[in-house]
Formats: C-alpha cells, sequence, structure tokens
C-alpha cells in the first residue's frame, strides 16, 4: 500500500513509526513531516489544509490510503475532498470534526445522547458571560469554543482568575476560536482519555492513557498541549470503560448518525472519573499528542489494520491486540513554553540513542539544519519508552531525557506520578 500522513508533530511521527512496522506498508509519504519524519520517511511540501490539493497530490502518487494527523484539515474538511475524489481516508467529515472544533455544538449533541458530562452556558458575548459568572461557585471552566490547539481551557480557582479569562479570549488571545465561550461546571475526579475507531456504526475500544496537561511538575503552571503521557490508565479500568461506552460514546455515536453526520475515524474521549463513574470533558476527533505516542508503542504494527478497516468500514471484523505491557512518553519543550520561546537551537546525543520497539525519540517541532537537529517549535521531542511495568518505562524514558543534550529545554520529571507517586 501506498499511504499518506497528514500532519508534522510528534502524533504523525509516532503514527509513520507504527505503520513502518506493517508489512503492507510499501510507500509512505507524510505531508509536510518534520525532520524525525524525514529520517524514516518521504516528506511533501503540500498544504494540508487544502482538500482539493491533498486529494490530487494522493491521485498523482497512486496514494491507497489517506491518515488525517491534527484536526485543523478535517475540520476544514480534507477528508470531505478526498472521499469526494473517490480516495480512501482515516478521519471524519468536517460536520463529525465538529465534536472537536466547537464545545457548543458537542454539548447539544450530548444534551441529546442523554450523555453525562459538566452542565454549561454558551456565550458570545462578553458582558452576558461575566454576569452568567455573577452567580456561578468556583471553581468554574471557561473554554474557548473553538479550536485553540489544546490551549483554549482555564481552570479558574477564584472569580478573578475566570474573568479575566473571559476578557482574553473575547479580547481575541484565541483569534476566532474564542468569540464563542463555553463556561462549564468544575468536576471533581481524576482526568483520563480513552480511544475508539468508529466507521459510522461500529465502535472499537483501542486504548487508554492519561496525559498531564499542566507545564510545571506536581500539574502547576498554565496548561499546555501535553507534557506527558502513560498508557494503559488506570483509573480506567474495564468496568469504567464498559459505562463510557454504553452511557457516552454509542450514545454520542448513535446521535451522530441520527442526524445524517455518522462519524468514521479515531475519536479521543476525555472523561473525569469519580467514585467508578466516567463523565465526557470533551471529545476530540484525532488522536491525542502526546496520548497518540504511547499508543502507537504498544501497538506497532496492528495500528495499520486497524486504521485501515476503520476506513473501509469494517471494524467488526477486527480487533485490538495488547501485550500486557505500559509506555510512556515525556515532552521535552523549548524553554518558555507554553509562552514566548526561541527556535534554533541545537540538539545534540539524539544519534547516540539507542531506538528500539520498545524505546523512540518521537520528533514534534525539529528541524534539520547544517547536519544536525534544532528546536523548532514549542513542545520539540517526545521521548518515549515500553516497559513490562510501567515503573520500568518510565525508567527507560528518562534515561533517554538524560543522555539528550539540550540546555534550551526543559521537561517535566514527574510524568506517571498519579500511577506511580513515588520519584525516580
Amino acid at each position: 500500500m501506498n499511504i499518506l500522513i497528514l500532519g508534522s508533530g510528534g502524533r504523525e511521527h509516532s503514527i509513520a513509526w507504527a505503520v513502518l512496522q506493517n508489512p503492507k506498508c510499501d510507500r509512505l509519504i507524510v505531508a509536510p513531516g518534520n525532520a524525525g519524519i524525514a529520517q524514516i520517511a518521504e516528506c511533501a511540501d503540500l498544504d494540508i489544509l487544502d482538500g482539493d490539493a491533498v486529494a490530487g497530490f494522493a491521485a498523482e502518487n497512486a496514494v491507497d490510503l489517506i491518515i488525517v494527523g491534527p484536526e485543523a484539515p478535517l475540520a476544514l474538511g480534507v477528508a470531505d475532498a478526498c472521499r469526494a475524489a473517490g480516495l480512501r481516508v482515516f478521519g471524519p467529515s468536517a460536520e463529525a470534526a465538529r465534536l472537536e472544533s466547537s464545545k457548543s455544538f458537542t454539548k447539544a449533541i450530548c444534551d441529546a445522547a442523554n450523555a453525562p458530562t459538566a452542565g454549561y452556558a454558551h456565550f458570545t458575548d462578553l458582558d452576558a458571560a461575566r454576569a452568567y459568572l455573577e452567580t456561578q461557585s468556583m471553581p468554574i471552566v471557561i473554554k474557548a469554543d473553538g479550536l485553540a490547539a489544546g490551549k483554549g481551557v482555564v481552570v479558574a480557582m477564584e472569580r478573578d482568575e475566570a474573568v479575566s479569562a473571559l476578557e482574553h479570549m473575547f479580547g481575541g488571545e484565541f483569534g476566532a476560536a474564542g468569540s464563542e465561550v463555553v463556561i462549564e461546571e468544575f468536576m471533581e475526579g481524576e482526568e483520563a482519555s480513552f480511544f475508539v475507531l468508529v466507521d459510522g456504526e461500529t465502535v472499537l475500544p483501542i486504548g487508554t492513557a492519561q496525559d498531564h496537561k499542566r507545564v510545571g511538575d506536581g500539574d502547576t503552571g498554565p496548561n499546555t498541549g501535553g507534557m506527558g503521557a502513560y498508557s494503559p490508565a488506570p483509573i480506567l479500568d474495564d468496568a469504567v470503560a464498559q459505562k463510557a461506552l454504553d452511557e457516552i460514546v454509542r450514545p454520542t455515536m448513535r446521535e451522530m448518525a441520527k442526524r445524517g453526520t455518522p462519524y468514521s475515524g479515531v475519536l479521543y474521549v476525555g472523561l473525569m472519573i469519580q467514585h467508578g463513574q466516567p463523565r465526557l470533558v470533551e471529545y476530540n476527533v484525532r488522536f491525542g499528542d502526546p496520548e497518540c505516542q504511547v499508543l502507537m508503542m504498544r501497538l506497532g504494527g496492528q495500528a495499520l489494520d486497524l486504521i485501515q478497516a476503520c476506513a473501509e468500514g469494517r471494524l467488526e471484523s477486527v480487533k485490538a491486540q495488547w501485550a500486557d505491557d505500559h509506555a510512556l512518553t515525556v515532552v521535552m519543550a523549548a524553554n518558555g513554553y507554553p509562552g514566548s520561546y526561541e527556535k534554533g537551537s541545537r540538539i545534540r546525543g539524539l544519534d547516540a540513542l539507542e531506538e528500539s520497539s520498545s524505546a523512540m525519540v518521537f520528533h514534534a517541532g525539529t528541524a534539520a539544519k547544517d547536519g544536525g537537529i534544532v528546536a523548532n517549535g514549542g513542545r520539540v521531542l517526545n521521548v518515549t519508552a515500553r516497559g513490562e511495568t510501567l515503573a520500568q518505562a518510565r525508567e527507560a524514558a528518562y534515561a533517554m531525557v538524560d543522555a539528550i543534550d539540550w540546555p534550551e529545554g526543559f521537561c517535566r520529571h514527574d510524568i506517571g506520578w498519579r500511577a506511580l507517586p513515588e520519584k525516580l
């Protein structure tokens, strides 16, 4: 098979790495890719937000399967354009992608499906939102309605912080994404991520993970796109997963089909879990980043079989085969992230690392320059390892982190702390 992956981050590097382990893959192209991806696949200079351009490129290169990595192309209808051209695509339509691109749309779907989630109110006006805040108790959650690269969420502990978040969002901090705002009830519990594939009808669970959103150790500091993750998530056991499927995921998918917009692709189900009861935090319409990295590390080459079956509408015929193992990834980010940061610093020590099916550095924001690798983004590397136990995976991942020479970067040193509270 000739396969095209759209995207340029650590998520796409890990998907490419897994796909290449499957003998079905004859040719792999990633657009636009990054410096790490370029070491294992062809990279193409292609505008992945232009559906017609993507469809034309895929046709010219006899692509058998298109895997859409990030959310932005999906929200803009790239999957629709490719399907209209007769191409096989992994990823939902633009209408179905509203489950991520519009928080208020998702809330309306949950209301119709009777799926347990936080109480909420939706606003297009700052003054009305401020007035509503006066009637609410703290803490409270403020969300930009649209896509904000994983950063448009503020958990406000005090009223002043909530008002400030509203002012920043309506003031343009997240562009059009913040022109509408959802104010949500604060949910108590432990958050975890549940990943399922959907082909319009069949829902196939493919794994669990737990992300670390705050920038600093001990879950301190501002939210980020994610500073690390591990899989599986102990809090999301089989009983909780079954409840999530029965009460949240399947009712949502039935409601989407009922509306004439069946869902096809991977669905990231963000859950808040308390006393064994899951409630929906959010849906994303693509693999999480960095959760994807730990899932791909554990799935390996079978990831392509599952993705292909999903794209071809035959999920009922496949099942994810899990080893009794664990994986953990540590994000190395540029100093200053998620605020302002410098690009162009040299990263040394990567060539000396012994990468394998159990240990990989997935590149996120990197570029090749003068024969070496330089930082080219906020989140730069995803140092990922697998082990028989989570403790082994964590030890292996941090050993690789310690071997990387990059003074201009930093990482959290407590990834996995909920499951492994003891220090390294």
